[in-house]
């Protein structure tokens, strides 16, 4: 790498780690009283996809380990917003699933944070927020292959 491509490389990680702290520092403020980030995002992936998921596979979707994704998943069964379950097929394994409450908790905190969301994209306008998305997938790629 050339000293060029060193600064580049360094100022693209520095712009990620600033907007990263703008946003947890932002999504804090208006996620629900008592719901952090982490559970927020698991809220989500479980409603985006659907169905349930192991423990194992949702630490491994947020690049975390097992008992950091434990810790999570204890706070949210404890809240009421998830359910885990022996699998049925493989008693080795538990399922973990968005409850009812888990649902509404979540809307709850879409409906929070989407007005901060919106003031972004309207910043940025909708091409350039549409044209940053595979920017950052392919940022995102070889860090989490690291």
């Amino acid at each position: 790498m050339t000293t060029d491509t060193n600064t580049l490389a360094i100022q693209l990680i520095s712009e990620l780690l600033a907007a990263d702290q703008v946003v947890r520092n932002r999504l804090t403020q208006v996620l629900p009283k008592g719901m952090e980030i982490s559970h927020f995002s698991v809220l989500n992936n479980l409603a985006w996809h659907g169905g349930e998921r192991t423990p194992a596979q949702l630490a491994e979707t947020f690049n975390v380990t097992r008992g950091a994704m434990t810790n999570t998943l204890n706070k949210l069964e404890w809240a009421g917003y998830i359910h885990v379950r022996p699998d049925w097929d493989d008693a080795r394994r538990k399922l973990v699933g968005i409850s009812s409450a888990g649902r509404l908790a979540h809307v709850t905190a879409v409906s929070a944070i989407t007005p901060m969301i919106n003031q972004v994209v309207e910043a940025l306008g909708e091409d350039q927020a549409r044209a940053a998305l595979p920017i950052l997938r392919g940022i995102r790629g070889p860090l989490s292959r690291a």
